[in-house]
């Protein structure tokens, strides 16, 4: 069973800066953060391959930045000029390839469906 720890929530004012951490127990072949706000549904935010390729919401882009250390099965996300529309709880996930019956060469995307390894959650709120 595939364990996911994220870390490094917290709150900070708009403008500001956080970056989260998710520990994974083993390598996996696509690895991603996704969010839920109060009401809404949980929505990707980025995705990253095991060979580097990245995907990102729209929302996000030019203002997170997802990495991964393969050696240490660590997943990051720097998160910058924060606002308050990104208030929520992100969650890490992750899948290997041919997890829900993917093909070998099924693209990391940042589709929910496709991720069956979740973390608990870590709290992000941005105060305005």
């Amino acid at each position: 069973q595939v364990q996911l720890v994220e870390s490094g929530g917290g709150s900070v004012q708009a403008g500001g800066s956080l970056r989260l951490s998710c520990a994974a127990s083993s390598a996996m072949y696509c690895m991603g953060w996704f969010r839920q706000a109060p009401g809404k549904e949980r929505e990707g935010v980025a995705v990253i391959g095991r060979d580097g390729s990245t995907n990102y919401a729209n929302s996000v882009k030019g203002r997170f930045t997802i990495s991964k250390d393969n050696a240490k099965n660590i997943l990051s996300l720097q998160m910058n000029s924060l606002n308050a529309e990104d208030t929520a709880m992100y969650y890490c996930a992750a899948r290997n390839r041919y997890d829900r019956g993917l093909s070998w060469n099924s693209p990391c995307d940042p589709k929910e469906k496709e991720f069956p390894y979740w973390g608990q959650g870590t709290q992000v709120t941005v105060s305005s």
